[in-house]
Order: structure tokens, then sequence, then C-alpha cells
């Protein structure tokens, strides 16, 4: 085994933490599982509600078409549909058991304006913050989710705490160490990892996404991006890998009812770190092996560039799980630790700063955008040329160049988010 024993258990728990099942986009599904809760704890459904949330989960909820829905698009019928028909103990697929008369239940209450009260919530240790408060005729109940989409910190109901979690509620201790990552250490975890310790969390990545791939290219969906990808512009590999990435984000973004697993909190990312990889590897007949252990490196890669950018923000995470595929492509089709940190390098120096306007049909495109950047990043990096430091951003390694991507992200474009989010609620 060529890494120790403590990063090896800590790749696994972070691929564990991280590739989860969802369904439909996850801010939106994060509020349906507060509403979900909210209900569980009031033991009954209240007749008004009011939410106060943070810009990203507001930017990320407003555009999207929620899953078992019907149609329904935005923040009170996410949390409608949360509270007349969601399961809480589903996790982010809280969705799944919504019926025809919830519906018909949600759209009766979303008639009534003054059932639901949303505000933003200014001041916050978090970018993903959210407070839901529920009455009745005789009941007050509040739940809060904090940090990430399914961290619930503080339940209430009538006076009584039943749920007070200070340590996450001050941002500590939400996920598995990510201090350990480097691109080193992931392609060493990746060629020595036991297929048995990964294949239980990568396969339902390769079977849930490349089945929503197939249904958005065979459907119609949102701008039919991967459709009009495949069908205007060849059968090579690479294009294939931009069709049924941007195919799957299609299906995903209009309201299909499949899962898929998620990367960073994402199911765009989850897509675009997983899809191109498993075409690049269907095409060019690798084993089963291959595919895993490039998947790996793929997952790992995305995270571990996400980690510094955080879970949302005005920085498109397209980019990042674009390098990972990237970057497991040119793994898999033999690149050692310099070709892969050249391609992730060449495909950061071209696209990083992709502005994340919220979850929407345009995502599908700016996730094609990003594979093909990714993909002609690795084609560079096989005919030995790159970008070099001091080209722009790019600093003297792949890691420096990550760091620095992360900080533009996380504190550059702060005010970005906060103008973004001005034009789309105005």
């Amino acid at each position: 085994m060529n890494i120790d024993a403590v990063k090896y258990a800590n790749y696994i728990a972070i691929l564990k933490e991280e590739l989860i099942p969802a369904v439909g986009c996850t801010e939106p599904a994060s509020l349906a599982l507060a509403g979900a809760r909210l209900r569980e704890v009031l033991g009954e459904i209240p007749a008004r509600i009011e939410v106060k949330m943070s810009g990203n989960l507001i930017k990320n909820t407003k555009s999207v078409t929620i899953p078992h829905s019907d149609g329904l698009k935005g923040i009170d019928a996410a949390l409608w549909l949360g509270i007349f028909g969601g399961t809480a103990d589903q996790g982010l697929a809280v969705l799944s058991t919504v019926t025809a008369e919830d519906i018909r239940l949600v759209r009766e209450r979303m008639a009534d304006p003054s059932a639901c009260n949303v505000e933003l919530l200014e001041e916050s240790p978090a970018q993903l913050h959210l407070i839901l408060e529920g009455y009745t005729e005789s009941s007050h109940a509040s739940v809060e989710i904090l940090g990430t989409h399914t961290n619930f910190v503080r339940i209430e109901k009538d006076g009584e705490i039943l749920l007070n979690k200070e340590a996450a509620a001050e941002g500590e201790n939400l996920f598995v160490d990510r201090s350990l990552l480097s691109i080193k250490d992931i392609l060493d975890f990746a060629s020595s990892v036991k297929l048995e310790d990964i294949e239980p969390i990568l396969r339902p990545q390769i079977e849930h996404n490349s089945a929503m791939a197939k249904a958005g290219l065979e459907g119609e969906y949102g701008a039919n991006v991967g459709k009009v990808l495949a069908e205007n512009f060849g059968d090579s590999v690479a294009n294939q890998a931009r069709a049924q990435a941007a195919a799957a984000s299609d299906a995903r973004m209009d309201g299909c009812q499949l899962p898929v697993v998620i990367n960073s909190g994402s199911g765009n990312q989850g897509i675009t770190a997983s899809l191109p990889v498993i075409v690049y590897a269907r095409h060019y007949d690798m084993s089963e092996e291959e595919l895993l252990r490039s998947l790996c490196v793929s997952n790992l890669i995305a995270i571990h560039q996400k980690t510094g950018i955080g879970r949302l923000s005005a920085y498109c995470g397209a980019v990042s799980a674009a390098c990972g595929s990237g970057a497991a492509i040119t793994y898999m089709l033999g690149g050692e630790y310099d070709e892969i940190s050249d391609t992730i390098t060449n495909t950061l120096a071209n696209v990083s700063g992709i502005l994340c306007d919220g979850a929407k049909p345009s995502c599908a495109a700016k996730i094609a955008s990003s594979v093909d950047a990714a993909i002609m990043g690795m084609t560079m990096s096989f005919s030995e040329r790159k970008f070099h430091d001091g080209d722009g951003l790019v600093k003297s390694s792949a890691e420096e160049t990550i760091k620095v991507v992360g900080k533009i992200a996380s504190e550059g474009m702060k005010q970005t988010d906060v103008t973004v989010l001005k034009y789309m609620i105005e």
C-alpha cells in the first residue's frame, strides 16, 4: 500500500460522506427536508410558516423544477411539498414519497400568499443556513439547518429545546477532515485502495448518474443542451462526455424524478465528476477496476478543490468537478502525476470564475463548457503543453493554483455573490 492507514481511512470516510443519493436539486431538497421535519415535530400541518435563509439557498431554489411536484418551482413549493408529503428519514430523497393528493394540497396552500413568509438571512456563520418556523392554532415549532444540507442544529417546540448542537452551530466538526487531501496522495490512494472498500460507494454513482444521462438524452428537459451536443457535434468520445454530463443536468434541473449521487453537496457536481469518466472508460473498454480507481481520482480531486472554495459560493462548482474528471481521465489513459497536475492547472487557467447564478437549465451548458475545458487541458498535458507560473493566476504547482482559486472563490467573490443574488431576486 502506498498510502498510510490514517489517510486511507480518511479518504474512505470522505467518499462515504460525500457520495450520497439525492432526488432533485439539493437546495430545494434541503428546504423540503426542513419542512418534513417541522411537520414531524408539530405532529400536524402548520397553518402558516416563516423561513429565513441564506442567499445561496435562495439562489439555488428560485428557478429549478422540483421533482415529484408536477412542475412546481420555488421556495414555498419546496417547503410545502416537504410539509405535506415529505419523509424526513429519506434525507435528500425526502420528496420521493410525495403523492398527487399532496401536490393538490400544496397548490391549494400556495394560493394563499400569507401562508409563507420568506426573508433573507443576511448575518450567518455559514453559506448554507435555514431557519423554518411553523404555527398551528395551539403550537409553534422551529427547525434550523446549518453548514450542510442535512445538518439539523436546533429543533424547538413550544419553548422546549429538542435538539441543540452548539459545536456544529459554530461551524465545527461538520465534515470528515479534508486537510489530508493532496493530489499525490489521492493518486496513491486510487492506485492501492482495495476494490471492496470503494465499489459499494461508487457503484450507485455509476448506475444512478448514467440512468439520469440516458433520461436526459431520450426526453425533453430544460434547454436540451445534452441532446443538442449529441445530435450536432458527432460521436467522438470527447463530445459524448460533454453531452452525457449535460443531458443528466438537463433532466435533473427540470424535475426528473430519478436520483443522482452527489459530490460536495451538489448533484450537478456529482454528475460532472462521474459521467465523463464513465464515458471514456466505456469507449476505451477499460475494466471495472480501472473505472472504479479513476472515479476515486475524480471525486476526491473535486472535493479537494471544493474544500477551499466552500460548499456554496459565486464560483460554479462544475469547474472543480470537471477538473476532477479531467484528472481522472488523464490517470485512466496512463498519465502520471505531472500530466494529471498539468491537466488540473490547464483547466483552472481556462474556466475558473464561471459564475454560479443558481440552479436552473443553463447549468447543463456550464457543465459542458467545463468538461470541454478539462478535456482540452488533458490533451495539452499529453502534448507536453501547459500554462506556466505567472500566467495569470497560475502558480508553480497545481496544489498552489488550487489554493489561490479557493481564496478567490471564498474571499474575493463574496461581493460577487451578493450582487448576483440582488439581480436574481430583483
